[in-house]
């Protein structure tokens, strides 16, 4: 009886402690909210395309500058595979069984490689981390890791800081 009453109690203690993550993951959600607002909508014309698509795993995006700090809003803290594509207007990263996200150019403040992000410690420059603002004026860094590392001098090179906008020789 002592037994069956120490493991009603630890599974009850379990199942407490997996009910206070949920709660913390929803008041994070609810402070971050009105600095994260509506995302940008990804527009009819890309325009051309600047760079091959990627194929890699989307490690959630965190508010700037803390690599750590991860968006509880909507679906942009969750992990996915998902693929980068580079275009004239902006950036199109399509995540599996997740919303795509659509980083217009104009948003871009800087393209980067990390070692780390959300969470998740890589080798490093194993992480692509595109710095962008929301149409709230909110910077957040969303991370890539992708499956072909070789790509990130081509993702890097070209990208001015603080305007987003590729150099002439990177460009098309």
């Amino acid at each position: 009886m002592e037994r069956t009453l120490w493991v009603v109690g630890l599974a009850a203690l379990f199942v407490l402690c997996l009910w206070l993550m949920y709660r913390g993951w929803q008041n994070r959600a609810a402070r971050q909210e009105a600095g994260i607002g509506e995302l940008p909508v990804v527009p009819a014309d890309l325009g051309a395309q600047v760079l091959e698509p990627t194929t890699g795993l989307y490690l959630g995006s965190t508010m700037a500058p803390s690599w750590q700090d991860r968006i509880a809003v909507g679906d942009l803290g969750f992990r996915a595979t998902a693929e980068l594509t580079r275009f004239e207007r902006g950036i199109l990263l399509e995540r599996d069984g997740a919303s795509v996200i659509w980083i217009p150019q104009e948003s871009i403040t800087a393209v980067r490689t990390e070692r780390g992000h959300a969470g998740k410690v890589m080798t490093e420059d194993g992480v692509l981390v595109v710095r962008w603002k929301l149409p709230t004026g909110t910077e957040i860094d969303t991370g890539f890791r992708g499956d072909d590392k070789s790509v990130y001098p081509a993702w890097t090179r070209g990208t001015q800081a603080g305007t987003g906008t590729m150099t002439g020789d990177d460009e098309g």
